[in-house]
């Protein structure tokens, strides 16, 4: 049985790292992660410049019988 639950993660860097960090933040809880699904990608933008980048996402993983 496979389990889904939905987090956000964020970075100062970048999209990739911000997914990075969801899966590394879900995996001190969860085990077994097999997947992760970007629903929405969003930025902060102060002076024209970003300042933060944010993925909303549906990480699934299996359940332990």
């Amino acid at each position: 049985m496979v389990k889904v639950i939905e987090v956000i993660g964020s970075s100062e860097k970048g999209f990739t790292e911000a997914t990075r960090n969801a899966v590394q933040e879900a995996s001190r809880t969860v085990k077994n992660i097999k997947s992760i699904y970007i629903k929405h990608m969003n930025a902060n933008v102060e002076n024209d410049n970003i300042v933060s980048y944010a993925v909303n996402a549906k990480i699934s993983f299996e359940i332990e019988k």
